[in-house]
C-alpha cells in the first residue's frame, strides 16, 4: 500500500514491510572516497637526513611497513594523524571539510569514487540500517555530519523523496516509538538510528580497553562491528516477532587487506556462532578494478543479492 505524495513517489513506503533486512558496515577512506586527507611522515634521504614527507592514506597503507625509509615526525604517530583527529576550535572538523572537497571533486568528474560508493548511496536511498567503522580518531558528531552532507549533495531530489517514504514506511510498520512532524525529523531519527565509529578515537579506545582489553586497530573493528550487530538486533527485538522472520544479512567492506582478513575471521570465529540466524559478507575493496569488491560470504544459507 503506498500513499501518494506528488505522483511520483509515495509518501509512505509499506511495501518496506515485505523486504529483507539488509544492514551494511563501511570503511570510509578510500572504500566510500578518496579523501585529500594526508599522514605526515619523515623520508629518509640518501645523505642521512630527514625531511617532511605527506601522503594519502592510500600511499600509507603501501609504505607504512617500511620503518627504515618512513617514520613520524619527532617519533609521534599522533603528529602524522593530526589531520585524522578533532581539534578543539576548529569552525568544522577536517574529516567534514574534507568529504565535502572530495563529494565536490566526485560530482565534477575530476576523481572517481571509491568502490562502495554508491552502495552507500543505495543503503540511504532504501533507509536501511548502517555503521561508520574507520580506523580515524574523529568524534561520532563528525562522521554523521559527513554522511549527512552525503546525502545532501549526493542523493538527487527524487531519492531523497523515496528515502523519506521509506523512513516513513518502516517507521509506520516496525516502530511505534517515535513520532516525526516534518521529513528533517524523519531524517534526524534515522541518522541517530546508526553507529559512527572512529576506533583510534580517545573515548573509543577507553571504551574498547573497559570491554575487552583490546588495542589493536583490528581488534577495535571487530569490537565495533560486534557493537552495530549487538545494535540492530536490539532494534529488530523491539519491532515484535514479525520483523525477526524477515531474512536478516550483514554486509562489511573495507579496502585494507588486513582488516578484511581480521573481520573475516572474527565472523568465522564468533559472530557466525553467536547470530546463526544472520547472513555475514565481506567485502574486500583493495582491488579498484572490482566493482563493488571481492564478496566473501562467511554465513548464511540465503543469497540477498548483498
Amino acid at each position: 500500500m503506498e500513499h501518494p505524495t506528488n505522483g511520483k513517489s509515495p509518501k509512505i513506503n509499506l511495501e518496506v514491510e515485505t523486504r529483507d533486512f539488509k544492514y551494511y558496515i563501511f570503511d570510509w577512506d578510500d572504500n566510500i572516497l578518496h579523501m585529500p586527507t594526508r599522514i605526515h611522515l619523515e623520508k629518509h634521504l640518501p645523505d642521512g637526513s630527514w625531511i617532511h614527507h605527506s601522503v594519502s592514506t592510500a600511499a600509507f597503507a603501501v609504505l607504512r611497513k617500511d620503518t627504515e625509509q618512513y617514520r613520524p615526525p619527532n617519533g609521534d604517530w599522533e603528529q602524522a594523524f593530526t589531520e585524522f583527529r578533532d581539534h578543539e576550535g576548529e569552525s568544522e572538523s577536517r574529516f567534514l571539510s574534507d568529504t565535502r572537497e572530495a563529494l565536490g571533486r566526485v560530482l565534477r568528474g575530476e576523481i572517481t569514487p571509491g568502490p562502495s560508493f554508491e552502495k552507500l548511496r543505495e543503503t540511504l536511498r532504501e533507509g536501511r540500517l548502517f555503521a561508520i567503522v574507520t580506523a580515524r580518531g574523529h568524534e561520532p558528531d563528525s562522521l554523521r555530519k559527513a554522511v549527512r552532507l552525503f546525502i545532501d549533495v549526493v542523493l538527487t531530489p527524487e531519492e531523497r523523496r523515496m528515502m523519506i517514504a521509506n523512513l516513513r514506511g518502516y517507521r509506520a510498520v516496525f516502530d511505534h516509538y517515535f513520532e516525526a512532524d516534518s521529513d528533517e525529523d524523519e531524517l534526524q531519527y534515522y541518522l541517530s538510528l546508526n553507529r559512527y565509529h572512529a576506533v583510534t578515537n580517545p573515548r573509543f579506545r577507553r571504551w574498547l580497553k573497559l570491554n575487552t582489553g583490546a588495542e589493536t586497530p583490528e581488534e577495535a573493528k571487530q569490537f565495533a562491528i560486534r557493537d552495530f550487530i549487538e545494535h540492530v538486533t536490539h532494534i529488530m527485538e523491539k519491532t515484535g516477532a514479525d520483523a525477526l522472520r524477515h531474512p536478516i544479512s550483514v554486509g562489511f567492506s573495507d579496502d585494507d587487506v588486513g582488516n578484511v582478513t581480521a573481520v573475516t575471521d572474527f565472523i568465522r570465529s564468533e559472530l557466525s556462532a553467536r547470530f546463526p540466524t544472520i547472513k555475514f559478507c565481506v567485502y574486500d575493496t583493495s582491488d579498484p578494478t572490482i566493482t563493488d569488491g571481492r564478496k566473501v560470504t562467511v554465513s548464511g544459507q540465503l543469497d540477498l543479492g548483498l
